[in-house]
């Protein structure tokens, strides 16, 4: 597998590019407007071609590259199908499975921080039939979660991301690597580390949030007391074609 991650370290955001070799074809998770052709220029070095752009939800603090990216490269830019947005786009839904050559894709819908959030559980079959890393977008930082406020209704929320983290992301293996969408110094979550990138063991051993039961940990998610990104309707509206 041929895998990078995009890293930005100003606002504290993540993509990653990432496929199979033997076939050509790569999907591309997260991308931001301001580096589509940092995507696709890799991409062609690598000789692969992108087939998919994901993005995991509808960010609120930066402007996605996901539609102009698929656009670009004529690639399918895949949301959950419940994403609110005014512009077609390809559904996917938890339990699908997307095969790029040896590079497979599970999607794992985990609403919680919005309720389009997925995760993106990877697997490479020339390694074995075993997941190999998950994009976790908003939903689980290295020892942090996703903040569940910005769509309001707080509590309903929180309760959804923990369900989202105990039922989907922990129940997978625990050297399982994960890639979120954020590390520190982004607002999207409260006690992000400065390192990008993660183990499933690493963080139920050390990830305050995934040791609290549900009713700490709806409270401390609920008190966060985080500030909303800047620019956050106009992002939003953005990213969902409404502007």
């Amino acid at each position: 597998m041929i895998f990078r991650p995009f890293l930005y370290f100003d606002t504290g955001c993540a993509a990653y590019v990432f496929g199979c070799g033997s076939v050509g074809r790569c999907a591309v998770v997260d991308p931001q407007e301001r580096d589509i052709d940092a995507y696709a220029s890799f991409a062609r070095a690598k000789g692969m071609t992108i087939s998919h752009v994901f993005d995991t939800h509808l960010h609120a603090d930066h402007r996605s590259g996901g539609r102009a990216l698929a656009r670009q490269v004529g690639a399918r830019y895949c949301l959950h199908r419940s994403a609110e947005v005014s512009f077609p786009f390809e559904p996917v839904e938890g339990g699908q499975s997307i095969e790029l050559g040896n590079t497979i894709i599970d999607v794992v819908h985990t609403p919680g921080h919005t309720p389009e959030s997925i995760s993106l559980v990877v697997r490479d079959l020339r390694r074995g039939p075993a997941p190999w890393f998950v994009c976790t977008g908003d939903t689980l930082f290295v020892g942090a979660v996703g903040r569940p406020d910005l769509p309001g209704d707080t509590e309903r929320n929180a309760a959804q991301l923990y369900g989202s983290l105990h039922e989907k992301l922990l129940s997978l293996p625990d050297a399982v690597e994960i890639y979120p969408g954020h590390f520190a110094g982004s607002a999207c979550g409260a006690g992000l580390s400065g390192k990008p990138s993660s183990t499933l063991a690493f963080e139920k051993r050390w990830n305050p949030m995934l040791t609290a039961d549900l009713a700490a940990f709806v409270q401390k998610a609920c008190s966060a007391g985080l500030s909303q990104p800047a620019d956050m309707g106009a992002i939003l509206a953005f990213n969902r074609g409404r502007a």
